[in-house]
């Protein structure tokens, strides 16, 4: 998805570290209460400093949610995220993002088309009542609503079991028998798979539907017999995470732990010792021996800030050759301060908003996420 972002005044990119930090500390005092700023968990540390709030992004949008005093919600984290925001805070809120080129890769590899071609084909070829579509929490606000129009839900990486059941038992509450009916996930392959799995399915029940294909991939009667079809997508950070990480890792540390986030392939979440969300990590970590070793399948900012936090304990990335999720690294000082400033002076920038018929049904696949878990 195309967005534009346009360059920032001289001032801001040959600013010093200490007069960034000057300006946007001074923009903060001037605002008060009137301004809530959200920090991601993959974001960088001189960023992070600045958030009133660190969390998922699910969790950040609920937070934004509770603080109705804030005129200005600066989400320090990518497209999608401040999209969620704006849906769940009200019309006199402005959500704002500070580079407007922060988007995700992975919430890009599905877009309203290629779903609504899907879900066409879908209609023609199977039994389209049996299908329910669910979207992970990292896409479009579009997707969020085309799910919340055909009866599905969003799901997060915590509670994507509890989803992915629901939607599986709707079969048996209908008189179809347990499993009665099948699952269109996306846009993650990974988190689906990895769910599936997780709820008792093997590999013939699922299917991987390639958007870039003439019908997905696959055939008519593919379509029909498989329990999940997985969209084509990926996380580019946890993509990287190969099961041979996890055997160097083993053969230097034969005592220590591997936690990896369930975007990674399956092959790795299988070798793990652990497999969970950024928050699941966070606490998996923190509750983990005194001197225990530890690899971290996520990404690289949140790997070194725990181990920043957890000084007993060492806290390394799986992948020796790290790689920070390169959208939401664009999220800068530079861009924070320029978006505070213009806030200082009037002026709304970057401002991510919703239509409001998107936002409606959006809401209401959010809500059924809500209501399952």
């Amino acid at each position: 998805m195309l967005r534009l972002q346009r360059p920032l005044p001289e001032r801001y990119t040959t600013a010093s570290e200490a007069d960034l930090a000057e300006s946007i500390q001074a923009a903060k005092n001037r605002l008060g209460e009137r301004l809530f700023v959200l920090g991601h968990h993959y974001q960088r540390d001189e960023v992070m400093r600045w958030a009133d709030a660190r969390g998922d992004s699910f969790r950040l949008s609920v937070l934004a949610q509770q603080r109705p005093e804030a005129a200005y919600i600066v989400f320090c984290g990518v497209h999608f995220m401040a999209e969620s925001a704006d849906i769940l805070t009200s019309d006199d809120q402005a959500v704002i993002l500070p580079d407007l080129n922060a988007g995700c890769s992975m919430a890009d590899m599905a877009d309203l088309d290629q779903v609504e071609e899907t879900w066409e084909y879908l209609t023609r070829t199977t039994d389209i009542e049996r299908f329910v579509p669910i979207t992970y929490m990292n896409s479009s606000a579009a997707l969020k609503a085309f799910v919340g129009d055909h009866g599905g839900a969003v799901c997060t990486s915590t509670n994507a079991h509890a989803v992915l059941q629901w939607a599986l038992d709707l079969g048996e509450w209908q008189g179809r028998g347990a499993h009665g009916r099948q699952v269109l996930f996306f846009p993650d392959q990974h988190l689906g798979r990895n769910t599936a799995y997780e709820l008792g399915f093997t590999d013939h029940q699922m299917q991987v539907w390639n958007p870039r294909f003439e019908h997905g991939g696959l055939t008519d009667t593919e379509c029909k017999e498989a329990t999940f079809l997985l969209w084509k997508g990926h996380c580019s950070v946890h993509q990287r995470f190969r099961p041979d990480h996890v055997e160097a890792f083993r053969e230097e540390h034969p005592h220590g732990i591997v936690i990896v986030h369930p975007e990674c392939s399956h092959e790795v979440c299988a070798r793990a010792d652990q497999v969970g969300s950024t928050d699941y990590i966070i606490k998996a970590v923190d509750a983990a021996p005194a001197g225990s070793t530890i690899a971290v399948g996520t990404e690289i900012h949140l790997v070194n800030r725990l181990n920043d936090e957890q000084p007993d304990k060492r806290i390394i990335s799986l992948d020796p050759l790290v790689c920070p999720c390169s959208t939401m690294f664009r999220i800068d000082p530079a861009h924070l301060g320029w978006a505070l400033d213009n806030l200082v002076d009037g002026r709304v920038v970057n401002q991510i908003t919703v239509d409001p018929e998107t936002s409606r049904s959006a809401k209401v696949a959010l809500d059924r996420m809500l209501a399952i878990t």
